[in-house]
């Protein structure tokens, strides 16, 4: 792995070494100081999650913590956006969220989700490196905003890869100059797309999850290809992407008593297909993975290296009415696995399905009732045997701006 990895390094810097012409860049490509070109933008998410509950024992430790007893209405996400072209080759983007928890009872603190920048090797921007904390190239639904997407929170089987989907990164993106305007497209009408985060993608990060150090001398290496394509007035896109490499447990998300691989090194390897028709007006998503990673046994106590598969199908019409927009939609999503960043790796085995339907009256205002039908089996050293069924119907109201 550490050959392929001088291989990408050395691949960037024989790159920027035919780019002497970006050395003094003050203006954008139409000629303003990079300054006037800062944009800042955002949203912000109020929810509540108790409606038609039928059992408050069950919650969801990696989506929304407001899942459950003793909570009320919440602040899911509250996030604003910094980016901007520093000339015709150097663009940056910086998005810090609001409604993060501390490590006590606190809420709302300021926590970094992005920050990172292109260096494109090309005027036209096909050819890009990316550097700093970013999302990582795997899943549609991972690289979706959480400002377009319809349920309110990722699918367990593909969003338990990556916490929070980023990671410290280098990584190289190229996509023809139409594909990433057609990218642009997909999100500014309202189709639900994920971005523009190329036609291939591929790169090395740290692999211990966004905001936590680096435990081990080992580096992930991540690769994705997806692709548009429009036949007639629909649009596809199918992908392929996968990672591996070496994720270290972190001696905070042990128990006293648990039993460890030696070194606490265990191999986190993922493969994935995914496929999208855009709703126009009906739309398919769907994506499923197969990998290996660390998972607790709470037969013998032991936290092992073991299979894992899931992945999700969501079922969308897209329809306009009085000139506002309507999305009824459906998911269904299944993991059975670990999760390498909770306690002891903990076990989970989830089946759950989502009915909903998001009403957007105007640009800058979103509202999403969300039924869930849920069944979730998660087990570690000390809460074991603990499978959890219910319903309950969450709200959610955002705005964008």
């Amino acid at each position: 792995m550490q050959k392929t990895i001088l291989t990408f390094l050395l691949l960037v810097l024989l790159s920027f070494s035919a780019l002497g012409q970006i050395q003094k860049m003050p203006y954008d490509i139409n000629g303003n100081s990079w300054f006037e070109n800062i944009k800042i933008g955002g949203y912000v998410q109020a929810r509540y999650n108790r409606l038609l509950e039928t059992n408050p024992d069950l919650d969801c430790n990696q989506c929304d913590k407001s899942w459950g007893a003793g909570n009320s209405f919440s602040l899911r996400r509250v996030r604003l956006k910094f980016s901007g072209n520093l000339g015709e080759h150097v663009y940056f983007y910086i998005q810090p969220d609001f409604a993060s928890s501390g490590s006590g009872s606190g809420q709302h603190y300021g926590q970094l989700r992005d920050a990172y920048f292109d260096v494109s090797l090309d005027k036209k921007r096909e050819f890009r490196f990316r550097f700093g904390q970013s999302k990582i190239p795997y899943g549609f639904e991972n690289m979706q905003s959480s400002q377009n997407r319809l349920p309110l929170d990722r699918n367990d089987g593909m969003n338990s890869s990556i916490k929070n989907e980023r990671e410290l990164s280098v990584l190289f993106y190229w996509a023809p100059e139409e594909t990433r305007k057609l990218f642009r497209e997909l999100v500014a009408e309202g189709l639900k797309g994920s971005g523009d985060y190329g036609v291939i993608g591929f790169g090395v990060f740290n692999g211990q999850t966004g905001n936590a150090p680096e435990l081990n001398d080992d580096l992930h290496i991540v690769g994705r290809i997806s692709y548009p394509i429009q036949i007639g007035r629909q649009i596809i896109e199918p992908g392929i992407q996968a990672y591996t490499g070496q994720y270290q447990m972190p001696q905070s998300n042990l128990s006293t008593g648990v039993n460890v691989q030696e070194g606490l090194n265990y191999l986190d390897q993922r493969a994935a297909a995914s496929f999208v028709l855009y709703p126009q007006p009906f739309g398919i998503q769907a994506e499923y993975n197969w990998g290996t990673g660390p998972e607790f046994n709470k037969v013998t106590n032991t936290i092992e290296q073991t299979n894992l598969e899931g992945g999700y199908a969501t079922l969308t019409y897209k329809f306009s009415k009085f000139n506002q927009l309507f999305y009824p939609f459906m998911r269904y999503h299944y993991y059975d696995g670990g999760k390498k960043f909770e306690l002891d790796a903990r076990s989970y085995n989830v089946s759950e399905l989502e009915i909903g339907m998001e009403w957007r009256p105007v640009r800058a205002f979103e509202l999403v009732a969300h039924y869930t039908i849920s069944s979730r089996r998660y087990e570690d050293f000390i809460n074991q045997d603990n499978l959890q069924t219910g319903r309950l119907l969450r709200l959610q109201a955002q705005v964008n701006f």
